[in-house]
């Protein structure tokens, strides 16, 4: 019995794949989790606050530092090149998002200029990225 065999001695013909299941579903979490990381370009940017900020994925990746710096997709780039760089993703993806990191201690105009600018290329679903507060206990 402690061997695995059944009481008359029959080899076991299944196989358990639950513990499969298991260690494929933790390595799908750690990859995403891994690639989340990765692909998020890392700039110097201090994300203002708010208690309803939440974890988004966006295609189009608008960076603002607080001189005034834009980044695409961790690239320079004026607004003007954002411009055309919109058009031609928008022309491959209809439904395209955005998400805008500014830094806190950006001027408002330009962050106003980016939006601005999504919209006059068809961009209407944009979000603005902040870093959540902690959550009030319930």
């Amino acid at each position: 019995m402690a061997n695995g065999a059944t009481a008359n001695d029959e080899p076991i013909v299944a196989i358990n794949v639950t513990p499969l299941v298991d260690v494929v579903l933790v390595l799908l979490i750690v990859l995403m989790v891994a690639a989340t990381s990765l692909a998020a370009q890392s700039l110097s940017v201090d994300l203002p606050r708010a208690s309803t900020g939440e974890v988004t994925a966006a295609p189009l990746a608008i960076s603002l530092d607080k001189d005034g710096k834009l980044f695409l997709d961790g690239k320079q780039l004026t607004l003007a090149e954002l411009q055309q760089k919109t058009h031609a993703a928008r022309a491959r993806d209809p439904e395209l998002r955005a998400v805008i990191a500014a830094d806190g201690a950006a001027r408002h105009q330009n962050v106003v200029s980016i939006v601005d600018t999504l919209r006059k290329e068809g961009v209407y679903r944009f979000a603005l990225n902040v870093s959540p507060d902690e959550l009030p206990k319930r």
